[in-house]
């Protein structure tokens, strides 16, 4: 598979291509059965696959606060690593800016599909919009198709019961810790993945160090400490799984006791029986259960004493022993 970044090197262009556009957040089954619906029309028509992803977010563009958008559930590399694992030939990673979101609906056709791509077949939802001011539609589409000769092709939606896949169901899912749903919906567990980097150790010297994850992204779909997994490959190749408590969020207690403003979501894991530096290397986290809600603590004692409490959550989760449920989780959970 190859990843593009502008249609000027797009090597088929004479052939063409049968094309899909979203931000594919998540890569979900309602993703993946427009990705079939692709390939299976790319192989009628007898040319590539090129799966269109807007990067970054409009949502996240035009945000006047990073948190106003809508929590990212994947970030552009998981995204291409997920299609190319489903045969797609081509990502295009469109990157969203100024200039993309100035140009008319009819430009948007003329210069990017019909020039840029050389599009056979659009597969899109009936409700995708685009252009300026979003005035594009698919009506609009299918009439420069009829007009340029090629066909548009509305996608299938995707079930799970009586509710349509979408990235937005599988936030509200992630929000109420409900991972055997967002599992279901996925087909695979969610998991963030990230290079670790050294923080600032504070972890090492209350008792229990950490690995840390810088979160690039404007909004995050988990807040709170959870019972995670982690798969790890070093930078020299070598492979190691551990289990431990991962706190994701904006470390409240830790940016009042040192007097930090940073407003920077990180992930934090602390590894159980785990004794090695793995700064730089490759970690994804797979998140398992919830054990609590992000909260501030008057000191860094009692937040020490509350990772002790964490810590013996997450092993009596992986031990299979009964939890206790503390007041903040029920009412997360209710």
């Amino acid at each position: 598979m190859n990843v593009i970044t502008d249609t000027d090197v797009f090597p088929d262009r004479q052939r063409g291509c049968v094309a899909t556009i979203g931000k594919f957040d998540g890569v979900h089954l309602g993703h993946q059965q427009i990705v079939r619906q692709l390939k299976s029309k790319a192989e009628e028509f007898g040319v590539p696959s090129v799966v269109v992803v807007i990067e970054p977010h409009p949502e996240e563009f035009f945000a006047a606060n990073a948190r106003d958008c809508p929590p990212r559930l994947s970030e552009a590399p998981e995204k291409v690593q997920l299609l190319r694992a489903m045969g797609v030939d081509y990502v295009y990673l469109l990157r969203f800016d100024a200039k993309l979101s100035s140009l008319t609906p009819e430009a948007y056709i003329e210069q990017m599909l019909i020039a840029g791509l050389n599009i056979k077949c659009l597969i899109i939802g009936n409700d995708f919009r685009f252009g300026c001011k979003r005035a594009g539609d698919f009506a609009l589409l299918q009439r420069y198709g009829a007009e340029h000769g090629f066909e548009v092709v509305q996608t299938e939606s995707c079930f799970y019961g009586d509710v349509r896949v979408s990235s937005t169901y599988v936030r509200e899912c992630l929000a109420r810790a409900d991972f055997d749903t967002v599992k279901a919906l996925l087909g695979r567990q969610y998991s963030i993945a990230g290079t670790v980097v050294k923080g600032r150790q504070l972890g090492r010297k209350l008792g229990y160090p950490t690995c840390n994850l810088a979160l690039n992204r404007q909004n995050i779909p988990l807040h709170g400490v959870y019972a995670c997994k982690a798969e790890i490959v070093t930078a020299d190749g070598e492979q190691m799984e551990a289990v431990g408590a991962a706190n994701i969020g904006y470390r409240p207690t830790v940016d009042t006791q040192t007097g930090s403003s940073e407003d920077t979501a990180w992930l934090e894991v602390h590894l159980l029986d785990f004794n090695k530096d793995i700064y730089d290397a490759q970690m994804r986290v797979v998140f398992c259960h919830h054990i609590r809600a992000e909260q501030k603590f008057d000191s860094l004692q009692a937040l020490t004493e509350q990772i002790g409490r964490d810590t013996e959550q997450v092993r009596a989760y992986f031990s299979g022993r009964p939890l206790q449920i503390s007041a903040t989780d029920s009412a997360h959970r209710s």
